[in-house]
């Protein structure tokens, strides 16, 4: 844990403008995208409109299905 603590340490001695752009990379370093991962998930969105627009699937009320977890 000694390097998380000394890094946090060197941070706070940051001006607030430099404190601001390494907050901002940290943030996004967390938001990267998987690639393989975004792609399934267009798949899986393409075929559950390809079976709603064919009637195999129907919509659903967001408030019919928040009601269920009240």
């Amino acid at each position: 844990m000694a390097a998380p603590n000394k890094i946090l340490k060197e941070a706070l001695a940051l001006k607030p403008a430099e404190k601001a752009e390494l907050i901002d990379k940290l943030l996004s370093s967390l938001d990267k995208s998987d690639a393989e991962i975004d792609e399934l998930w267009a798949k899986e969105a393409e075929s559950r409109i390809d079976a709603y627009e064919r009637g195999e699937i129907k919509a659903v009320a967001l408030e019919t299905v928040l009601s269920k977890y009240k």
